[in-house]
C-alpha cells in the first residue's frame, strides 16, 4: 500500500509520463530498457509499484556494499556478480521452480553504455522458469516509460530478438547517446 502511495505521487509530480499499460496477467521477466541512466532504476520501481508488483531486480553486487545492502535488498535487489553471472541465473531460477512469484525486472543491456551486446541472462531465465517477458521501456524523445507487451519466449533466438528490437526502435533511453542496442551474442553464433 505504502509502495503504491509512493509511485502514485512521483507520477504526480514526475515530467515524464507513465504510459497506460496494465500489469501482466502472470509473473514475468521485466525488462527495462534502453539502460543508459541511474533514473532508469527509480522509473521501474515507480513503474513495479504503481501498478502493484510483487518484483525483484537484479543489480551489481557493488549497489548492495555496506550500509546500502538492506536498503537494496528491502527495494528487492538480487546482487549480480559479474564474474560469476551465471550463478545468479540458477539462483533466480531455483527461487521461481521453489514457488517463490515475483516479476524480475532486469536490465539487459548492463551497464550504462559501453556495450556491443545485451546480457543474455534474462533469456536464459525466461526460458528455463516458462516465464514471459515484459518490454519495459525509458523514451526521452516522448518523455514517457512504462510497460509494453507481454509474451512467451519461443526459443528461436534471432526471431524473439527481431520482435525485442522492433519494440526498442524508437526508444532513446533517458540518454539517447549511451543506448545499446537489443542483440545477443547468440544471435552471431559466437556463444554467450
Amino acid at each position: 500500500m505504502l509502495r503504491r502511495q509512493l509511485a502514485r505521487a512521483f507520477w504526480s509530480i514526475s515530467r515524464w509520463k507513465l504510459a497506460p499499460q496494465p500489469a501482466p496477467p502472470v509473473p514475468t521477466v521485466l525488462i527495462g530498457a534502453p539502460h543508459t541512466s541511474n533514473w532508469d532504476f527509480v522509473f521501474m520501481l515507480a513503474i513495479a509499484w504503481r501498478l502493484g508488483l510483487d518484483s525483484k531486480w537484479l543489480g551489481k553486487a557493488s549497489l548492495f556494499a555496506g550500509w546500502r545492502g538492506p536498503i537494496m535488498r528491502k527495494l528487492g535487489g538480487i546482487p549480480v556478480d559479474r564474474a560469476n553471472a551465471g550463478r545468479v541465473v540458477e539462483e533466480v531460477v531455483g527461487r521461481m521452480k521453489s514457488g517463490k512469484v515475483f516479476a524480475l525486472v532486469v536490465t539487459p543491456d548492463g551497464t550504462r553504455g559501453g556495450n556491443t551486446y545485451w546480457k543474455s541472462g534474462f533469456y536464459r531465465i525466461a526460458r528455463e522458469t516458462g516465464m514471459p517477458v515484459t518490454l519495459g521501456f525509458v523514451d526521452r524523445t516522448t518523455m514517457t516509460t512504462g510497460l509494453g507487451p507481454t509474451f512467451e519466449l519461443t526459443g528461436d533466438v534471432s526471431a524473439d530478438m527481431d520482435r525485442i528490437r522492433a519494440f526498442y526502435a524508437e526508444k532513446s533511453g533517458y540518454h539517447p547517446k549511451q543506448r545499446v542496442e537489443p542483440r545477443l551474442r547468440e544471435e552471431q553464433g559466437d556463444g554467450a
